[in-house]
């Protein structure tokens, strides 16, 4: 099991807003969950960039952290759905502010995005 090397920052709560946010598809989740996208299958058709295994580890981690709730229901086959708990709607107006920003900003950051002298990760 992984073991954290450096202990989480509790002593700011952008530090507490990054722990949770940390992970390249949690926004990406959030949103399509907002959006109506419930189902894991459905989640993975729509952000197909992400292996199915770490799509699950975020899942997990945002069920834990209480911002999604996970029900699974008893029939065969499996069915599993994915909700937003009171906290993780509170997540929706920081998700659209930060989408506006980056819309706003799109003429002068897409350059550098594109630029061959960008590194790339």
């Amino acid at each position: 099991m992984y073991e954290r090397k450096l202990p989480i920052e509790l002593d700011c709560g952008l530090h507490l807003f990054m722990e949770v946010m940390n992970g390249k598809w949690k926004i990406n989740l959030i949103w399509c969950i907002h959006s109506g996208i419930k189902r894991p299958g459905e989640l993975q058709r729509h952000i197909p960039k992400a292996s199915r295994r770490l799509l699950d580890t975020q899942l997990k981690q945002l069920t834990d952290q209480g911002i999604l709730i996970k029900t699974i229901f008893d029939q065969r086959p499996a069915k599993v759905m994915y909700e937003l708990t009171p906290l993780g709607e509170t997540l929706i107006p920081v998700i659209e502010i930060a989408a506006r920003w980056g819309e706003s900003h799109r003429a002068v950051l897409e350059p550098l995005f594109q630029s061959p002298d960008f590194p790339k990760a």
